[in-house]
């Protein structure tokens, strides 16, 4: 579906029209058609289904007749257009058509009428466009050519060119009901838009924020809780790579090194403190850096990109390679020494700051993947500050030991030694970026709809990497840099446990079982080729015109469901609260359920430009365009994302955001079907 908006409409072809006035009674009116370079326009008789034609239309014509049709001034260009599959013909460049009239009364004369046309270019179609133009016995005197030029699509200036030249008054026209669609502005089309589609749905479009916040919408508390969410995920990824060996082993080197700067521990304190203060601003502007980049939206778009997706995983597999013992993943030892050099030279705050740069540099060969992972999962969600709340969170808990044990530092003598157990984490955190790589590959399947990694597929695999993890915790399994271990420790086997439990655990899923421990990374059921577990819901409906046309025939309310391919937190509201007998009942009996995936990556029919916070924005893809609607009309950009709608588009109960509890959302259902009764 295609949308206008008068303002925002280009202009790459101009029109001159004038009227010759020869000694004769034969008359020509010109139309002349003048391209930017790369754009065209039709020929004026194409076969059915193309584009649209060059079109001339005479709505008033007294004293005058027409002589044959419109002859155009050069030979169209022929080529086969594969977007309508079809041999088209084409202007370039300028064009003339010339109608000639024959004058039967001047003093009755008066030609009215408007010049139908769409332009095009490789890669876009413009909607189909109006030029009016009118004539009268004003235009006939002295042999002096009379016209008008257009400069506007639709109501271009009706003055002549001669400024003592008269027009007759010509009735305003209303423009067409399109341009005064209030949804996204459009600036181009790939192709030519449907009005009788447009006309028809303007109020599904038009944007409901404050009937939301009239219902008390709790949009902004759940984001709230996302950022929550999102610092959290960063702090436990920051102590997971506390226990990394790039990490673990700076600890007592790095406060050994404060300690001995210091005579006074009252200032090596301070200095240390600022040292954990350093990390956290390194790896806080970082997060802001990335997203001034690139922007969230940005880095949305690239968190279902195919490239970006295969790209994150083929770097996990290789920091798995890395960490399991093939080679050696680190940044040139150049680098370092070069920040270790220039620490030893400065003196103060400077010397601390480039200190804990140097530790980001060392620790970047295991923290890396971490980092990147948080990026994507922050990224996701669409919030600008996501990115940098993650890596505070991810800094703060990297950067407290520090603190902690230059404060005290008679507690490090309690800490492990460096030693086997250092590569034993880092073969755990192989077999679990192993895992982790299928899930980003499972992102780029869905979202292209490749289907190479289907729910079954999936699990299979983690199935085998959790069991072959836990045969390496019990020693059964053993890598180049592993020590020779005589007995299996307390936690390896408890860890061990873990991991065969974790595998027997998702077996089931094999037949079809929600597995909802895990439901935020598997693929989802509808992926399952074979299925024995019937207790699924799935939406009937995947486009919002279509569905919310079949809610008005069967009256029923809708509820929308804004989701993603990549939504971790969607896969868990499917797998947790839609299974339950309750909402599955609602959804199924009481509801048209429509799931709009807002990164579904399947081109739609025409590209759409929209005017959003004064910038041009192109939708390309289906998902884009969910992604628009779910902003543009519910003021919200984070899945999953919940509304109920009358037919007529109108919502009828406040929006719902992610939250696990059954009885939460079943009142949200039950209050959208009461306001709707």
């Amino acid at each position: 579906m295609v949308f206008f908006a008068e303002a925002q409409i280009l202009t790459p072809v101009k029109w001159k029209i004038e009227l010759t006035d020869p000694a004769s009674a034969e008359k020509e009116v010109r139309f002349t058609a003048t391209a930017e370079r790369g754009w065209h326009v039709y020929d004026t008789d194409l076969p059915d289904g193309g584009p649209i034609p060059t079109g001339f239309t005479f709505e008033s014509l007294k004293g005058a007749e027409l002589v044959g049709k419109p002859a155009a001034s050069v030979a169209p260009v022929t080529v086969h257009d594969e977007m309508f599959d079809m041999d088209v013909r084409w202007y370039a460049g300028t064009v003339t058509f010339t109608q000639k009239i024959l004058i039967t009364d001047i003093k009755k004369f008066k030609l009215t009428g408007e010049v139908e046309f769409m332009a095009c270019n490789d890669e876009m179609c413009l909607p189909p466009e109006r030029v009016r133009f009118a004539f009268d016995r004003n235009h006939l005197k002295n042999g002096i050519p009379a016209g008008i030029e257009s400069e506007t699509p639709d109501l271009p200036d009706l003055a002549a060119t001669e400024p003592d030249s008269a027009l007759p008054e010509i009735e305003e026209e209303t423009p067409p009901e399109v341009f005064a669609d209030p949804r996204p502005a459009v600036v181009a089309s790939r192709q030519p838009a449907s009005r009788s589609v447009l006309t028809g749905q303007l109020a599904l479009w038009t944007p409901v924020i404050d009937e939301l916040k009239v219902f008390g919408d709790p949009t902004a508390k759940a984001m709230d809780t996302s950022w929550l969410y999102i610092f959290w995920a960063g702090f436990l990824g920051g102590l997971i790579a506390l226990l990394t060996p790039c990490v673990w082993p700076m600890i007592p080197m790095t406060v050994g090194f404060f300690l001995k700067r210091n005579r006074k521990r009252s200032k090596a304190i301070r200095e240390a403190t600022l040292y954990g203060l350093s990390i956290i601003v390194i790896y806080l502007t970082l997060g802001l850096l990335i997203t001034g980049l690139f922007g969230a939206g940005a880095l949305n778009d690239l968190s279902t990109s195919a490239i970006f997706n295969i790209l994150f995983f083929l770097l996990l597999i290789l920091f798995a390679v890395s960490f399991f013992g093939a080679f050696e993943f680190a940044l040139p030892a150049s680098w370092t020494s070069r920040m270790d050099a220039k620490a030893d030279t400065l003196s103060g705050v400077w010397s601390i700051f480039f200190m804990a740069f140097t530790l980001t540099l060392v620790s970047f060969s295991c923290t890396g993947p971490i980092i990147g992972t948080l990026l994507v999962e922050a990224a996701s969600g669409g919030n600008v500050l996501w990115p940098a709340i993650g890596m505070a969170g991810f800094a703060l808990a990297l950067a407290i030991p520090f603190a902690l044990f230059a404060v005290f530092p008679h507690l490090m003598h309690s800490l492990p030694k460096s030693g086997g157990w250092l590569n034993s984490v880092k073969v755990v955190l192989a077999f679990l970026e192993l895992a982790l790589a299928l899930k980003f590959l499972s992102v780029a399947d869905l979202a292209y709809g490749w289907r190479i990694l289907d729910r079954e597929v999936f699990l299979t695999l983690w199935i085998v990497l959790f069991a072959l993890l836990g045969c390496y915790l019990l020693g059964k399994i053993r890598f180049r840099h592993d020590g020779e271990e005589r007995y299996v420790s307390v936690p390896r086997l408890f860890m061990a446990v873990v991991s065969f439990a974790f595998a027997v655990y998702m077996i089931p899923g094999l037949w079809g079982a929600p597995l909802k421990a895990i439901s935020a990374f598997a693929p989802p059921l509808y992926t399952q080729d074979f299925s024995l577990y019937e207790n699924d819901v799935r939406a009937v409906f995947d486009d919002y015109e279509t569905g919310m046309a079949h809610a008005e025939k069967v009256r029923k309310p809708v509820l929308i469901d804004f989701s993603g391919y990549g939504c971790v937190n969607c896969r868990k509201m499917e797998a947790a609260v839609w299974t339950d007998p309750r909402v599955k009942a609602l959804l199924e009996e009481k509801f048209v359920l429509i799931s709009l995936m807002v990164d579904d990556r399947e081109k739609l029919p025409q590209s759409v430009a929209v005017e959003e916070n004064g910038k041009t924005r192109t939708l390309k893809t289906v998902g884009d365009k969910w992604s628009y609607l779910q902003r543009y009309r519910f003021g919200a950009n984070a899945q999953p994302f919940y509304v109920i709608l009358d037919a007529a588009g109108k919502p009828l109960s406040p929006s719902y955001a992610y939250s696990e509890d059954v009885a939460g959302y079943v009142q949200f259902l039950e209050n959208g079907l009461k306001n709707y009764k």
